[in-house]
């Protein structure tokens, strides 16, 4: 040990981390899909009415979720990169893990009103002009399909652009569940298939906001990572030469690319404590891809034990 004393800590708060890259320029993106999809919200919301659509309306309605992810990720991205400060000395980075929520429950209360009007339309449904709604869910699949190229180009892997993402996929679904629909309509005459198709969209938008939901309150609830085994980080450690015990060993997400782990570990006595860390820092990083860490080491009989004796 460097000062010779047997109870000598080796206390380490490993801030360095990899940092997203610039959130500039998925900015650009996130922007360029929210015009695409707010811009064809509209075409479809009258488009819709015209032609007594369900489907299309309940398109619509995922579109306006989608914008609203969108919309949500870019307030959140700017929050996200503002410096920590005394009162949040991580910054304002779990701002996208609160949109992702918000965004996933929206899902879930829509998805809830639009299963209960597709259902009601079932038993008496309306006539529908099927060749419109299959034009206009052609163009609104061509639409979703530029928005989810923009989206896929973004740089960060975060729970929020990936929200974003997801809900533009699930719109893009939910447009060939409206062609479809159209299509039955115009060849078979059987009106029914439209509501049948906004419950295919329902699906879709439900399955989706609970997706979110559960990867959202993991977050905030600071359970493991998902694919983090906390067991076999313990054994790395332990089997570490000089280590005697790894206890209080916490591993949590302060975002989706933001992994921290604490731990107390004891080593032998008159073992150098700091070689030490850094060896299980080490380990960490290249082992887990864990870089942020805070590593209290301590000897197996500290200073509390020696005076019991």
């Amino acid at each position: 040990m460097a000062d010779g004393h047997p109870h000598a800590h080796g206390h380490h708060h490993g801030h360095a981390h990899s940092h997203a890259p610039s959130a500039d320029a998925d900015r650009g993106k996130l922007t360029l899909a929210l015009a695409l999809i707010a811009g064809f919200m509209v075409v479809e919301v009258v488009a819709g009415l015209v032609a007594g659509s369900v489907a299309l309306l309940s398109d619509a309605a995922h579109m306006l979720t989608d914008a609203g992810a969108i919309g949500l990720a870019l307030v959140a991205i700017r929050l996200a990169a503002r410096p920590a400060s005394a009162g949040f000395t991580f910054g304002l980075k779990r701002a996208e893990v609160l949109s992702a929520q918000l965004n996933g429950a929206a899902l879930l209360v829509l998805g809830a009103l639009l299963a209960w009007e597709s259902v009601g339309r079932l038993g008496d449904p309306p006539d529908v002009e099927g060749g419109l709604v299959v034009a206009v869910g052609a163009l609104g699949a061509l639409v979703n399909v530029a928005a989810a190229w923009a989206l896929a180009k973004a740089e960060r892997q975060s729970l929020n652009v990936e929200g974003a993402r997801q809900h533009v996929l699930t719109d893009l679904y939910g447009s060939l569940a409206a062609i479809a629909g159209g299509l039955v309509v115009v060849t078979t005459g059987v009106a029914e298939a439209d509501p049948i198709a906004a419950l295919v969209v329902v699906a879709l938008m439900l399955r989706g906001g609970w997706g979110l939901l559960r990867a959202s309150s993991r977050v905030l609830l600071e359970a493991a990572p998902e694919g983090v085994d906390t067991n076999a980080i313990g054994r790395a450690l332990c089997r570490r030469p000089g280590i005697v015990e790894v206890h209080d060993l916490h591993v949590w997400e302060l975002t989706t690319d933001f992994t921290a782990l604490s731990a107390h570990v004891l080593v032998a006595p008159g073992d150098d404590c700091h070689a030490r860390r850094r060896e299980l820092e080490r380990v960490l990083r290249d082992e887990f891809h864990i870089e942020h860490t805070t590593l209290q080491v301590d000897h197996e009989h500290g200073p509390e034990l020696l005076e019991l004796g």
